[in-house]
């Protein structure tokens, strides 16, 4: 496939005042993708180029990473869907096909709820409905996630991320680790947007014909999450990734990129 160079950051302005850095590549019908929780553009490298054959990609840098402001404030996955929007106005995009991941997959939640018009088709992966119905990673993974030694908490990271004979295979870098020049308050306003998602109630009002993603492994976010989203969003087809962990995108490149393929054709 021709790799296609990234072009320059350029911004969109939200409507209080932040700037949010987006990256468009290729040509072709838009398809927007949505990273994790804490994590810049970077997180869609491995995979970016194998949608290029059909569709233009654009990413963006949440407001709190990469090179968007990073305010103290207007953290929660609804401004977040708020921020995407102006990036398409920005763009003069009225549509776009939309691909979210872990906290982007919650992100797109509530894009495509709250403005049905802008989604053509929505895929979510490795992602929940949040609150009280969504079934939260156990107290174990907390708990290794929040270790005070930063290299063993990295790694604990890495083992939620990846099933051991992926990471045999691929000794990094890893692009789903988190974004390492966030400041602190930056880093708190993305966990507490992520804990504090709840889209239950919105669910149904997603028009676009989803389709939803899971490692069959997943610790970080529980597999048991995919039959309460699809139980909600009125047109849903699942698939499951046996073996796979959090970042199935990349553990199952081949397989999850065609069927993306396939789905948004």
């Amino acid at each position: 496939m021709t790799h296609t160079a990234e072009r320059p950051d350029a911004f969109a302005h939200t409507d209080d005042g932040v700037a949010v850095a987006y990256q468009r590549r290729g040509s072709g019908r838009p398809l927007l993708l949505l990273a994790g929780q804490a994590n810049n553009h970077h997180w869609w490298d491995g995979i970016r180029d194998d949608f290029h054959g059909t569709h233009s990609t654009i990413t963006l840098d949440c407001r709190g990473t990469g090179a968007s402001d990073k305010p103290r404030s207007g953290y929660s996955t609804p401004r977040f869907a708020e921020d995407v929007v102006s990036v398409l106005d920005t763009l003069g995009i009225e549509r776009a096909d939309v691909y979210g991941t872990s906290m982007g997959g919650r992100v797109a939640q509530w894009l495509a709820a709250r403005h049905p018009e802008r989604v053509r088709r929505l895929v979510l992966g490795c992602t929940s409905p949040g609150g009280r119905q969504a079934v939260e990673r156990d107290a174990s993974v907390r708990r290794a996630l929040a270790q005070p030694d930063p290299d063993a908490a990295r790694q604990a990271l890495i083992d939620l991320m990846y099933s051991p004979g992926w990471l045999a295979r691929h000794p990094g870098p890893y692009r789903t680790l988190g974004d390492p020049h966030m400041p602190a308050h930056a880093k708190r306003g993305h966990l507490i947007a992520s804990n504090e998602h709840d889209a239950w109630e919105a669910l149904p009002s997603i028009g676009a014909p989803t389709l939803i993603l899971h490692g069959e492994q997943d610790r970080l976010t529980p597999p048991e999450n995919v039959p309460l989203l699809a139980s909600r969003i009125p047109d849903t087809r699942t698939h499951l990734f046996p073996g796979a962990r959090h970042a199935y995108f990349e553990e199952c490149r081949d397989q999850a990129d065609a069927l993306v393929r396939e789905f948004l054709g």
